[in-house]
């Protein structure tokens, strides 16, 4: 098949366009590079250069691609700046959800899989939750993906569009060969900035909130390595091949971790201490979120493969040390193209 990867230059779009390049798909990416890395795409790939929320462009690279199936990745997933900014989420992700959508008609690709949210659920009323809990975001990131899921099944009523959600939990980790690991600038994902610290390239580590109605008062979540994650898009892929219908599924390893669970577990990992800082809590962030994919296991036949937390916390520690930037990557002179040329520099050109 030709798959239209849509943000494949991101942390989780990349991993999943080496997965469909090695499993024989022709691949095209389209990413305006805002949070991708060009580097991080790999050569065996088609590239175009472009933005979902300029409608011409979207159009012109979907028509031009004629792809047999869309992968959707191009979406902003920052809790903390969609509260700040949620005029920028829903900019991006929804009105640029739209064109994608446009497009795909346009050009006649009945095929979607998009890369949804545990957001969507909000504060959930049981754990872990299931692809049936209501969905009633609490911050604008949830919001503009439900919106995207929404508009899906719109377009699949009345344009024939087949889609699957994946709906996942925390991604974490890199390729066990750290060839490809997560690198957002800015970053407020856990994992990375408690490595971060590890590294020396932040003085300590803060945790948002520590009296909440959990078993140490921190957050805890469920985290999801990324290969799993790359994994369960070709499966979702080969589902819509297969059944030519609709469908969302959870993806997480159904096991939580808290933030402190989590510091603790880096600490183990890199033999290093940590400087822990405790703070108030962030607007936004639900106490508890934990996933069943059960679901996901029984339909997609998929499972994770890298299920604890200190083996996706290992891969991405060794991603860390082999590739990241010289310059402290929360230094307010960078700019995304200077880290991209030092990410160029450290990291093996496939």
């Amino acid at each position: 098949m030709k798959v239209f990867v849509a943000g494949g230059a991101g942390y989780i779009g990349s991993v999943t366009t080496e997965l469909l390049l090695d499993a024989g798909h022709d691949v095209v990416v389209f990413d305006n590079l805002e949070r991708g890395h060009r580097a991080a795409i790999d050569q065996r790939a088609a590239f175009v250069h472009g933005d979902l929320r300029d409608a011409q462009s979207i159009m012109s690279a979907v028509r031009s691609a004629r792809p047999d199936a869309i992968m959707h990745f191009a979406a902003y997933a920052l809790v903390g700046e969609s509260v700040a900014h949620p005029d920028r989420y829903f900019r991006n992700n929804v009105v640029g959800g739209l064109n994608l959508l446009d497009a795909a008609a346009a050009a006649d690709v009945g095929k979607i899989v998009f890369s949804s949210t545990c957001a969507v659920y909000g504060e959930p009323d049981s754990i872990p939750i299931a692809e049936t809990a209501r969905t009633e975001p609490v911050n604008p990131y949830g919001e503009s993906k439900l919106a995207f899921e929404k508009m899906l099944a719109w377009y699949q009523r009345l344009r024939g569009i087949k889609a699957v959600a994946l709906r996942y939990f925390n991604a974490a980790g890199a390729d066990p060969e750290a060839e490809i690991g997560e690198l957002h600038f800015p970053e407020t994902h856990l994992i990375p900035l408690v490595l971060y610290s590890a590294q020396g390239l932040k003085e300590e580590v803060k945790i948002f909130g520590t009296d909440y109605p959990t078993r140490d008062g921190t957050c805890i979540r469920d985290y999801i390595h990324v290969m799993d994650l790359a994994d369960a898009h070709i499966k979702a892929l080969q589902y819509l091949m297969d059944h030519e219908r609709s469908d969302s599924f959870n993806l997480g390893s159904g096991s939580g971790y808290s933030v402190r669970e989590v510091i603790e577990s880096v600490k183990r990992v890199t033999r290093m201490e940590l400087r822990v800082v405790e703070a108030e809590r962030r607007e936004g962030d639900p106490p508890v979120l934990i996933s069943n994919s059960q679901k996901a296991l029984e339909v997609l036949g998929w499972k994770p493969r890298y299920g604890d937390i200190e083996t996706i916390i290992e891969t991405a520690w060794k991603w860390y040390q082999k590739a990241l930037p010289l310059q402290n990557p929360f230094s307010t002179s960078n700019k995304p193209n200077e880290n991209d040329r030092k990410f160029n520099d450290r990291v093996n050109q496939r």
